[in-house]
């Protein structure tokens, strides 16, 4: 229920921060300035006793983030991926978020497994190990399967996890309502918008057979991929609660050293994922949108593997080619171009300077290139972008929000293997690849195939259609003030006819 009573988590969310001591450090990280400090030091310090206590073991950001719940862990994880926004330092703290906080007890883990299959484990797998790794939302433990001896991994909810996100995704709803009314400039941003979409995704990740349905997709969709590997869903081992998939067998992306030490290319790695993500955003319009490196291992052969399909993105079509000639023209440094993009795909509202915008845009590309990647500041660079979309109006396209968020994680993904990766550079080839063969003449007659198959299948209905508008129709329309004036409305339903029986005779042919 969203209600003031929202107040009090908000500032037991606060106080947490203060009472663990990860207020300063967070604060420190992000560079904030004197009077974001001193406003969070006022609101903070009276009601730091109210604050949860955290496992004192652990760094103060991570200690307070644990405690406060799952809905907090997602967002920590992201920025785990991200040292260039953070720092080195919270951000190697914050990588313990990925897959290994504190797991749940082996005993309640069996009583779920046994529960949602309908069978005692024991009948299903001749072995079930203690929890191999544990994150926000599941854990997962190593088993064999008793009919074949196939190792897979068993991936098993939290109890109560659904109850203790409902909780923090209200408290989120209420602040962004609070956020709207209390600040109007930041109606621009849909905040709430942003809540209600990450609500969906999250609902998504608490239902196991849809990650089991993701899984299966994705693995169809880049079964011919070189370089990658997808674990295998097993329908009939998985259910709300429990999934059970091919054990993903390999180093962990962010094990640098181990991976160094056997011998891989990390700067190959680096970009090779980023393409991967690319690739599968733009072809498929299905990508994996959980990418951090508590998802990715390294298998022994070079290849990577993909596994966790609880987070998916898609995006249609059309937004695929206004983010592709957004990106090529980034690369290509043609700031006209992607000026005019945003403005053709309604992302700038009209009554905008286009040549301005192209300036600002102008602004934001132009450090990158030629710039070594280890002086590029995201952090300033993300600021000035901010900046940006406020000077023009731009709302939150919420359609486009897991792949913007997808992207900055993948770049602190690949960033981290290779710190002097340029992303423009490793994403040329995927983009014009892409752009070649959806926006050039091919596609061109492809989408108009396509076109003349939808219309050759509405053909049949059309006499129907006429015998019901028609009588409406006529009422509609006037009765011509001179001879001949009519003619336009005849005229228009024979065309339509004769367009309709055309295209059903080309659809059949092509078809």
């Amino acid at each position: 229920m969203r209600g003031p009573h929202n107040i009090w988590r908000l500032i037991r969310t606060g106080a947490t921060f203060e009472r663990t001591g990860a207020m300063k450090v967070a604060l420190d990280a992000m560079n904030a300035p004197a009077h974001i400090r001193v406003a969070a030091r006022i609101l903070g310090w009276p009601f730091a006793w109210l604050g949860y206590k955290g496992d004192p073991n652990l760094p103060p950001v991570t200690r307070a983030i644990t405690a406060l719940g799952p809905a907090y862990v997602k967002f920590g994880q992201i920025l785990s991926t991200r040292p260039d926004v953070v720092g080195i330092e919270l951000a190697n703290q914050l990588s313990m978020l990925q897959d290994r906080l504190s797991p749940f007890s082996q005993d309640q883990a069996l009583r779920t497994v046994a529960a949602d299959l309908g069978r005692p484990v024991g009948t299903l797998f001749s072995e079930f190990s203690e929890p191999v790794a544990a994150a926000s939302i599941a854990q997962v433990h190593r088993a064999r399967r008793i009919d074949n001896g196939r190792e897979v991994a068993v991936k098993v909810l939290r109890p109560g996890i659904e109850a203790a996100f409902r909780r923090d995704i209200d408290a989120f709803h209420f602040a962004a309502a609070m956020i709207e009314a209390l600040s109007p400039a930041t109606r621009r941003l849909r905040p709430r918008d942003v809540i209600s979409h990450f609500e969906s995704v999250v609902a998504g990740e608490l239902d196991l057979r849809l990650e089991a349905a993701s899984a299966s997709e994705f693995a169809e969709n880049t079964s011919g991929d070189e370089g990658m590997a997808v674990p295998v869903p097993y329908w009939h081992l998985s259910a709300r609660r429990v999934l059970t998939t091919d054990w993903a067998e390999g180093i962990p992306m962010g094990d640098i050293a181990a991976l160094k030490e056997a011998g891989h290319d990390l700067p190959a790695l680096g970009g090779r994922v980023l393409q991967l993500f690319l690739r599968h955003a733009l072809r498929d319009g299905y990508f994996h949108a959980d990418m951090h490196q508590g998802n990715l291992k390294v298998a022994g052969n070079g290849d990577i593997v993909i596994y966790d399909f609880g987070i998916m993105g898609e995006i249609d079509e059309y937004t695929r080619r206004v983010y592709a000639e957004i990106l090529m023209g980034f690369i290509r440094r043609d700031y006209e171009r992607v000026a005019r993009v945003h403005f053709e795909a309604g992302y700038v509202p009209r009554d905008r300077d286009i040549r301005e915008f192209a300036r600002a845009l102008r602004a934001v590309g132009e450090p990158i290139f030629g710039a070594d990647a280890s002086r590029i500041s995201m952090a300033n660079l993300l600021a000035y972008l901010f900046e940006v979309t406020e000077r023009f109006g731009m709302a939150t396209r919420t359609e486009l929000l897991l792949l913007q968020r997808t992207m900055v994680v993948v770049e602190g993904v690949a960033r981290s293997l290779d710190p002097q990766i340029n992303m423009w550079e490793v994403a040329r080839p995927v983009v014009e690849s892409y752009i070649r063969d959806n926006l050039g003449p091919r596609a061109a007659v492809r989408d108009l195939t396509r076109a003349v198959q939808v219309l050759g299948r509405f053909a049949p209905l059309l006499p129907e259609f006429l015998e019901r508008r028609m009588p409406e129709l006529l009422r509609e329309t006037p009765a011509p003030a001179q001879p001949g004036k009519g003619r336009g409305f005849w005229g228009g339903v024979v065309l339509g006819a004769v367009v309709a029986l055309a295209g059903a005779v080309l659809g059949a042919w092509l078809l």
